[in-house]
């Protein structure tokens, strides 16, 4: 293999890099690819300020000890399959489903998580000075919020203003005199760091509320760790799971059931641009995934709403702003929250992590006055500085910062709807400096200035064959906090590192930026930590706990609609399907059949019912129905309901796999698309929808196989086939009826269509030949226990689902039982017989039965399972 090529020269491949005959080790190539960082700034590759020089020198400085090791360990080989190991990883985290979405919508495409293949590397001493001071800033800010809350010494000498707390809206007055369960207030504090261009960590701001990033860098670390093992292993990364699990067990232990504690993770939902990250951490950390509405407070005390009744949470990991977490004592128009649940706090029942009430911390002008709070609280100078911070609340703060409003960074005291982005004066013309200026006079305390601070730069590999292949990026660091005790923190070791993109300076995913994982060095090989959250070896022995998975009524009413729908959309194929055929084909002067499949198409919403009906205007009726089919002329047709299914889908997509969940996506976009593009009118028309139609057919069978092999078979599962037989059991036994009411059955084409719209066309002709008997159809259709579409069957399996469902309840069994019908009392004679009107009144009266026992048992189940509202339920371990 040749050497690497001069970076300057035009570069068509990584490959093409190796045509010089000058041995270079790894580091050196690195250092030979690498441009610097921008003058000003701290370069992370080589460990030193970078300043203007030649490019020749820039180059020929040498690399960090642990950069070098890591590009040695990397080897001249491993430069040509970093590509390869790149679209590994974007094709990694695409499969993975992480994503990160600003505004996330379940109707449009999801933004996947944004990771470059570099980590940040922390030598020991630099982590020992960043984990040493935030211990301490965390011991500060837990002390001001427990005085803040309590005696407000601060305020009361004017340590800390006033208009910072009690004018912030962060501040919970409702929470004031209130000691948190377990005696601290916050579990989770999240420190964002930057390396100044002196080399030294400077906190730029901290988040106590809700902290994001604990997931993601997870998922970073697990994505890297794989793809760079030697790396890895020979420079001793310390490991992330002992933090992971310290948190948990010191939720526990101080929670008020102790090590029986049962820990939630409330999450604003699968609309938020994070909720990857709370279905992933949930999952890691072995906590229930709830939402608001999964919960309720009773005698104040906050339960799960389950299948089996209402279960008691004894400590709560909030992912939500304080605002939105009770609507009766906070903002009324949260539908994010639990009512009462400020109530359960105070009264000790609960733990919240974080403490409600910490959101005044999250201001920047509180940086500037921490030095002076740490002296006070506990006697000491802080470790970690914070860049220099001005609130123009102060006038001597104020006069101070207006004439080098060029040099600062001005950004929003207090969050909000009035509130602005940060804003850097030095990238502002004079005029708008000046317009800043007047706003800051005009309302000084509702601005914070702060000096302006080069980022770092790390290296990052570049996709670009005609740039620079390793490029420098502004990167900034977020630490976290756990608390594994009371009044006890330890700092994760490692943190989610966020890259700025090429074009601006700010390190934030908001704005397209990137991350990367960030890798602690230890000493040696004695010091990495090799706590699992998996079971023990030692343990393997013993008999595994086995605990009953608890299912929410919100998931498992999501999962019950998603069983209905992906019937529903079965049953509105076929049903197009065949109209299609019978508009286009040999039956279409068969005016029973007409009649017939006209009626069922305007009941099921595949055509409006203003349009003429199909015998009378065939044309038109076909057009208006092949219109329909996206589901966008107000009709509930097919591309409606796979929407519904995509919809249900997301709001359960933690109990999905990512192959199920790719299939549901995939489908409902494929069918919009080709609704849009295919079908344009003509004669060609009514071929391309059938066409459509096969190709979603086909899909959904693919989802319904996921839906039967590929899920847990616990209470939510039992509930998504018992909406898919309620929904087969209505929509059958409707269809047969009018079949029987219409005459259609009597007709040759309308006998075909009948065992076609109930998938039996195959099975039908293998056991009858070309019989056209009635009491054949009704025995296949409708008495056969082994098909698994006919009527007899689907009521034997609900009654089946039903009693494993509600098998800790006998008498809701009994009650939802009683409403379906007994095929074991079904007889063919009975069925078979007509009345004098040339009528089978028996079977429709059956049929009647059916449908009607679908709407009672789904209505039934609504109410026992879903909302809970008809009798007290029980509640085991209060």
């Amino acid at each position: 293999m040749g050497q690497w090529r001069h970076v300057d020269q035009p570069i068509d491949s990584v490959d093409s890099l190796f045509d010089t005959d000058t041995p270079q080790t790894p580091a050196e190539l690195a250092a030979s690819l690498a441009p610097p960082a921008a003058p000003g700034h701290f370069d992370e590759l080589r460990g030193r300020a970078s300043a203007i020089a030649t490019k020749s020198e820039a180059r020929s400085q040498e690399l960090t000890p642990a950069w070098g090791q890591f590009f040695e360990h990397l080897g001249l080989d491993g430069f040509t399959d970093l590509d390869r190991r790149s679209a590994s990883l974007e094709r990694q985290i695409r499969d993975n489903g992480v994503t990160y979405n600003v505004y996330a919508d379940a109707s449009g495409p999801q933004r996947p998580w944004s990771l470059d293949l570099f980590p940040l590397i922390i030598s020991p001493q630099s982590w020992q000075q960043i984990e040493a001071g935030v211990l301490q800033r965390v011991r500060v800010l837990e002390g001001v919020m427990a005085d803040v809350y309590g005696p407000q010494q601060l305020l009361a000498s004017g340590l800390l203003p006033s208009a910072l707390v009690q004018g912030h809206p962060g501040y919970l007055r409702a929470m004031h005199g209130v000691q948190p369960v377990g005696g601290t207030h916050l579990h989770i504090a999240a420190f964002d760091l930057a390396r100044g261009p002196d080399g030294n960590w400077w906190v730029v701001s901290q988040r106590t509320q809700a902290p994001s990033g604990l997931g993601y860098l997870l998922e970073n670390r697990l994505s890297i760790s794989r793809l760079l093992p030697k790396p890895f292993e020979a420079l001793h990364v310390q490991r992330l799971a002992a933090s992971y699990r310290a948190l948990v067990d010191g939720l526990k232990r101080m929670s008020p059931a102790g090590a029986d504690s049962h820990i939630a993770l409330l999450t604003p939902g699968p609309y938020n641009e994070t909720y990857f990250e709370h279905a992933y951490l949930a999952r890691y950390l072995g906590l229930t995934l709830v939402e608001g509405s999964d919960l309720t407070v009773r005698d104040q005390r906050l339960y799960l709403k389950t299948l089996q009744g209402l279960e008691p949470v004894h400590a709560l990991l909030k992912r939500l702003d304080d605002e939105f977490l009770d609507p009766l004592e906070l903002r009324a128009d949260s539908r994010l929250g639990v009512p009462g649940l400020l109530q359960a706090i105070r009264a000790g029942h609960v733990l919240v992590a974080n403490a409600p009430g910490s959101g005044f911390l999250e201001s920047p002008a509180l940086l500037g006055f921490l030095p002076a709070i740490t002296k006070h609280l506990l006697g000491e100078e802080l470790q970690l500085p914070a860049v220099p911070t001005w609130w123009c609340g102060e006038q001597a703060a104020l006069q101070d910062v207006l004439p080098r409003l060029g040099e600062r960074v001005i950004k929003p005291t207090y969050p909000g709807p009035d509130s602005f982005n940060a804003v850097r004066g030095r990238s502002l013309p004079r005029r708008a400096l000046d317009e800043w200026a007047g706003r800051i006079l005009r309302g000084g305390d509702a601005h914070t200035a702060q000096d302006y601070l080069p980022l770092s730069q790390m290296p990052t590999w570049s996709h670009e064959p005609q740039s620079p292949r390793i490029v420098p990026r502004s990167a900034l660091l977020r630490v976290f906090a756990v608390c594994d005790g009371p009044q006890s923190w330890r700092v994760l070791p490692g943190g989610l590192t966020r890259i700025a993109t090429a074009s601006e300076e700010v390190a934030t995913m908001r704005r397209g930026g990137s991350s990367a994982d960030t890798w602690v060095l230890t000493q040696g090989p004695g010091d990495v930590d090799h706590t699992t959250l998996l079971a023990q070896a030692s343990r393997a022995a013993a008999p595994p706990l086995h605990r009953k998975p608890l299912v929410t009524s919100r998931a498992a009413e999501n999962l019950y609609w998603l069983g209905r729908y992906t019937e529903r959309c079965e049953n509105m194929i076929r049903l197009a399907h065949l109209t299609l055929d019978c508009l286009n084909g040999e039956d279409q002067s068969s005016r029973p059949l007409l009649a017939w499949l006209g009626d069922l198409a305007v009941r099921n919403a595949l055509v409006l019912p203003d349009v003429p009906a199909a015998s009378l205007a065939p044309r038109v009726f076909e057009r208006s129905l092949i219109a329909g089919l996206g589901g966008h002329n107000g009709v509930a047709s097919v591309g409606f309901n796979l929407r519904a299914v995509k919809l249900t889908a997301f709001a359960v997509r933690e109990r999905l796999s990512q192959e199920h969940w790719n299939m549901i996506v995939r489908a409902e976009q494929e069918f919009s698309r080709r609704c849009l593009e295919d079908i344009k009118g003509g004669d060609c028309a009514s071929l391309d929808a059938v066409r459509m139609l096969e190709a979603a057919s086909g899909q959904l069978a693919a989802i319904t196989g996921a839906q039967t092999d590929r899920m847990a078979r616990d209470d939510g599962w039992r509930l998504l086939g018992i909406g898919r037989y309620l929904e087969r059991l209505g929509f059958l036994a409707a269809s047969l009826a009018h079949g029987f009411e219409t005459g259609s059955v009597h007709d040759a084409g309308g006998f075909e269509a009948l065992t076609a719209l109930f998938d039996n066309t195959i099975t039908f002709h293998a056991r009858y030949q070309q019989s056209r008997e009635v009491a054949a159809l009704l025995e296949l259709l409708v008495l056969d226990r082994d098909n698994p579409r006919s009527l007899g069957w689907v009521a034997q399996a609900l009654e089946g689902s039903l009693a494993k469902l509600a098998s800790s309840d006998p008498e809701k069994l009994r009650e939802l039982a009683q409403h379906l019908p007994d095929p074991g009392r079904w007889d063919l004679a009975q069925l078979c017989t007509v009345d004098e009107a040339g009528q089978h009144r028996q079977l429709i009266e059956l049929l009647q039965q059916c449908t009607s026992a679908a709407f009672t048992v789904s209505d039934e189940i609504g109410t026992l399972y879903f909302t809970h509202s008809s009798a007290p339920e029980p509640v085991r371990g209060a």
